[in-house]
């Protein structure tokens, strides 16, 4: 088989979910990525560790090796590899292979490799299930279009917790209930603002137990407002017909419309 023709080969089974080969392998690698999870959560068991750690760590490293054999082989079939390298799933790809190897020195970081589960987001792409596969677009579209009035959001949000925190060191800092610095102070007015409440600091005066019911209340508010810029985001997206799982050789873009025969983003010829 010619060289051009291998490599077009490759990447249709490994990028490709529209074909029954590409289909068949994506299948092979969710349930490696299970598999893979499953026995990295189940070596962290003192008791399943001590009877089956062995065969737990000749499970991760198969898996890795496989998935590292895989991440190579999609920088060779891919036309522009760097495309893939620097996208999303090249990143969590890449770093699905890291903890393992990492693990040799650093045994602790072996753990992280329950990275890999988001790899099973290509579940919506093998399943086709393109109804989902546009949800997660429309969702990445609405984040994007409102990042600015997130941002604005969040730094107004910084902004409450730096003056209620330091009112608090103010107010509270003499009186031994825990407000000792501006630092320790800002990190309470963040977990009263997210309502997280761990409770490890309170105010005992009256003013100080004022403003933090205030802040309180102000967190309430806080929740409803990202959910808001996001929602408002997500009905003003333009709905968009039904997309297809096949990739484009050339920016590495998979949000065609069903039938589509050029990618809209680079103007190559799709592979239908």
């Amino acid at each position: 088989m010619e060289y051009s023709k291998l490599k077009a080969k490759i990447h249709e089974i490994i990028f490709e979910a529209d074909t029954p080969a590409g289909k068949s392998f994506d299948v092979i690698l969710l349930l490696l990525i299970l598999v893979s999870v499953a026995a990295t959560m189940l070596e962290t068991v003192v008791s399943v560790r001590e009877n089956y750690g062995s065969l737990l760590v000749t499970i991760e490293w198969i898996v890795t090796v496989f998935f590292t054999l895989e991440y190579f082989m999609r920088i060779y079939s891919a036309k522009n590899p760097w495309s893939y390298i620097f996208s999303f799933y090249g990143i969590v790809d890449l770093l699905s292979i890291f903890p393992t190897y990492f693990g040799v020195f650093n045994p602790n970081t072996k753990s992280l490799a329950v990275i890999r589960s988001l790899r099973l987001l290509r579940v919506f792409r093998v399943l086709k299930l393109a109804k989902f596969l546009r949800a997660y677009e429309s969702l990445s579209e609405a984040v994007s279009e409102s990042k600015n009035k997130i941002l604005v959001f969040l730094t107004m949000v910084v902004i409450i917790v730096l003056i209620v925190g330091s009112l608090m060191y103010v107010i509270e800092g003499k009186n031994g209930s825990g407000f000792d610095n501006i630092p320790v102070s800002v990190y309470w007015a963040i977990v009263t603002v997210t309502t997280v409440g761990y409770g490890d600091i309170a105010p005992i005066t009256p003013l100080g137990q004022f403003f933090a019911s205030c802040l309180m209340i102000i967190g309430y508010a806080i929740i409803a407002i990202p959910t808001g810029i996001v929602g408002a985001g997500i009905v003003s997206s333009s709905l968009k017909a039904g997309v297809s799982a096949i990739v484009c050789q050339g920016c590495r873009r998979e949000d065609h419309k069903i039938g589509a025969e050029f990618c809209y983003h680079c103007g190559k010829k799709l592979n239908v």
